[in-house]
């Protein structure tokens, strides 16, 4: 009798996927570490909201939303990256207004800025209206995320190279969040160590 989880000849089911990324990996750390500017992986998403994805009240779960964010953001990240990533935080969420039943959600990605290993995506995420066309910037966020080599330890990562004002404007910006992130996570580590002590 085979083990659960495996299966013909003792294969498990994501041995594949893990073979894939693995080979992703050693493509993307041959990879030219030239920076790149953000237009080079800009992403969009469109999805229809249907009554599966909605509460009793007509409004989309924000679950949905963030796994649409989530989404576009790491194929972003990864088009940057030129290889395989996995989200280290949220930094950021914002939902602004509700996504009704029918709407077709917009979900555009776009990195800020890098660090050595890490990549911060911004998301902006808009609801149309089918009938009237009309857009409304829904939701907002900030995602974090790290580029992995073929054993799964963080390698580096292109640099950015903003090419508009509005580009240098959220690369900014993005570096005052990082310098936040790494103040509070210090912050918390030298409280738990007096806690410790």
């Amino acid at each position: 009798m085979s083990e659960i989880g495996t299966g013909a000849g003792g294969s498990r089911p994501l041995d594949g996927l893990r073979d894939q990324v693995r080979e992703a990996a050693r493509a993307a750390a041959a990879h030219d570490l030239a920076p790149k500017p953000p237009r080079a992986s800009e992403v969009t998403l469109s999805q229809h909201m249907d009554l599966s994805r909605a509460n009793i009240m007509g409004n989309v779960h924000g679950g949905e939303i963030m796994k649409l964010i989530d989404t576009a953001a790491g194929i972003a990240a990864s088009r940057h990256a030129g290889g395989p990533v996995v989200t280290a935080s949220l930094d950021q969420m914002s939902f602004l207004h509700p996504v009704k039943v029918g709407d077709v959600v917009l979900v555009q990605a776009s990195v800020n800025d890098v660090g050595r290993t890490s990549i911060e995506v911004g998301v902006r995420v808009e609801a149309e209206d089918i009938l009237s066309g009309r857009r409304t910037h829904t939701s907002s966020a900030y995602l974090v995320f790290v580029a992995l080599d073929e054993q799964g330890q963080p390698r580096p990562v292109p640099g950015l190279v903003p090419e508009t004002d509005v580009e240098r404007h959220r690369q900014a910006e993005a570096k005052i969040r990082r310098e936040h992130r790494l103040a509070s996570a210090e912050a918390i580590r030298r409280r738990r160590d007096q806690l410790e002590a």
